[in-house]
């Protein structure tokens, strides 16, 4: 029998439709919409781009945007914070709940050692400090799906603090990439709520509590960000640090990454404005419109001579703007206090580590920095060193998850240049994932079967538009190996210099105008004869001896 859903009902009263798959306390009439990954789902719609939003008018002063950034990272770990009790995206409502999830009387927390590497990792490669004694602290508020009444989280000292973030923006007509850092004010260690769906034509709402419980690191930037652009950027590449360091899967589809914006403007050289938070932002391309929406409606308001209220606003994606929710003038007391159940999370070095201590029982931060992977700066560092590939192409490697990992297959599979790979890599074969809307993982082509086609096409034994024809073959996925589909279409490039000479004065006699043009020095007509040349051959001839045949034949 399915797990049930637990219900509460409301009589006679109406709820908001929301969809609360955000944050731990992420609530009613935030929007978020599909998500997949940001270059793949750019929008249609023309937005108003930071410069223009902050651009004066006439007789008006500049202004200045702030922002900051509170990110919820799911923790990658099998089991929940404080509990037994398994994690599963999309397993049936309630059936992953322990006696503690439940908030039953009598049970206790237990901490889970892999969410605290999971933390000490993140502040690690973030450049934070590591506090080796941190607390947990109970935060009170009531809501449906918080069955305790209260929040574990880390509020007075949490479990890393004072690190920074370096990501690129592109800058410039050339479009170089530019290095900014924004600071890491802290990292703490709590627990997600429950999901909660409010059901508009029945009056009522469903409590699923699955999720309670599970394992969140909360990562609060500072407010060294002035535009959705760079807010973007910023999360994205602490996006893929986490999957790099395997802390977090950080799928911002299933809600695994959740971002809330503090946002305000003001007149450079006067106090800054006050702050409105943009909640349950979890889609970068919606952060970043989400943030440029809510500049510009805070510029516009201001310039109206209206005031900023501090308050907590959602993003609407169908408006494209940002929507009130509910007010912060006066400011909830949640009544932090200690963690009663739980003492102070002490963690070591090799130098403070207590003799004969049970390697089960601490955590060796020295450990887990020795076991910290290569991150993703240094990896495009590595690829741009290694094969000679521009800043660009190293960045778009990184941008599809497993591209990077399908691209070192096929560079170790093939004889081809780094450089003819990476041009297939990004330009054919995501530009065919792309089109199908497909993961890495679901190519139909293998690394394998690209490396074959590749040395086909670095032994001359293919043009590059019989190449091209081969991978459109490969893509459908009958089956066939490169090898086999040149051999059946007959797409083997043509060897014999005799019977390609017939061939290009035989084009030459069919188009005696275009043979004119060229003699008239028109430099676009002897790329169109080489071009009716490969017609005729099915594209089976070597482009650059047509070129040297023709000139040959022209010039007598």
């Amino acid at each position: 029998m399915a797990a049930p859903l637990l219900r509460l009902g409301f009589p006679g009263r109406r709820w908001a439709l929301g969809w609360i798959d955000g944050g731990s306390r992420h609530r009613s009439g935030a929007q978020t919409g599909p998500t997949s990954t940001w270059a793949r789902r750019q929008s249609s719609v023309a937005q108003p781009s930071l410069h223009m939003a902050l651009k004066p008018r006439k007789g008006e002063h500049k202004w200045a945007a702030v922002v900051g950034l509170e990110i919820h990272a799911q923790i990658a770990s099998n089991s929940k914070l404080f509990s037994g009790a398994q994690v599963c995206f999309a397993a049936p409502p309630n059936s992953l709940v322990s006696f503690f999830d439940a908030s039953l009387p009598g049970t206790l927390p237990v901490l889970n050692r892999r969410c605290v590497e999971a933390a000490v990792m993140t502040g690690l490669a973030l450049n934070c400090r590591i506090n080796k004694k941190s607390l947990f602290d109970r935060k009170h508020y009531f809501y449906a799906d918080l069955p305790a009444g209260y929040q574990i989280t880390q509020q007075r000292l949490p479990i890393a603090a004072s690190g920074h973030l370096t990501y690129s923006v592109c800058r410039g007509k050339k479009q170089s990439q530019v290095a900014k850092t924004v600071r890491v004010k802290q990292i703490q260690l709590e627990q997600d709520s429950g999901k909660s769906l409010h059901d508009d034509l029945r009056a009522q709402t469903l409590i699923d509590l699955n999720r309670a419980g599970v394992g969140l690191l909360e990562v609060v930037l500072e407010p060294d960000l002035c535009c959705g652009e760079e807010a973007a950027l910023a999360v994205r590449e602490l996006q893929l640090i986490l999957q790099a360091l395997g802390t977090s899967q950080a799928n911002m589809a299933e809600g695994q990454l959740r971002v809330d914006a503090n946002i305000s403007v003001h007149h450079p050289g006067e106090a800054l404005g006050v702050r409105t938070e943009v909640k349950n932002l979890n889609s970068l391309r919606f952060l970043a419109r989400a943030i440029d929406c809510e500049i510009q409606r805070q510029i516009t308001e201001l310039e109206n001579g209206g005031e900023i209220l501090n308050e907590t606003r959602s993003f609407d994606y169908k408006l494209g703007c940002t929507v009130p929710m509910r007010d912060k003038e006066g400011k909830q007391d949640y009544r932090f206090m200690p963690e009663p159940n739980l003492p102070p999370l002490v963690l070591h070095d090799s130098a403070s580590l207590p003799p004969g201590a049970d390697p089960e029982q601490v955590v060796n931060v020295d450990q887990l920095r020795d076991r910290l992977p290569e991150l993703p700066s240094a990896t495009r560092e590595r690829l741009v060193r290694q094969y000679g590939m521009l800043p660009e192409h190293s960045f778009a490697l990184l941008s599809e998850v497993g591209l990077l990992e399908f691209f070192q297959s096929v560079i170790k599979e093939t004889r081809a240049e780094p450089k003819k790979v990476t041009n297939w890599v990004l330009n054919t074969f995501l530009c065919y994932l792309k089109q199908q809307n497909l993961a890495v993982s679901e190519s139909p082509v293998t690394p394998a079967a690209l490396a074959e086609l590749l040395d086909l096409l670095d032994s001359r034994a293919v043009s590059s538009a019989a190449a091209k024809q081969v991978f459109e073959e490969l893509w459908r996925g009958e089956g066939k190996s490169a090898a086999q589909i040149v051999a059946a279409q007959q797409l083997e490039l043509m060897q014999d210099r005799e019977a390609l000479e017939e061939l290009c004065q035989a084009t030459m006699d069919e188009h005696p105008q275009v043979v004119m043009d060229v003699k008239e020095r028109n430099p676009k007509a002897i790329n169109k004869l080489i071009g009716l040349v490969r017609k005729a051959s099915l594209s089976r001839a070597d482009p650059t001896l047509i070129k040297e045949i023709l000139e040959k034949k022209l010039s007598l």
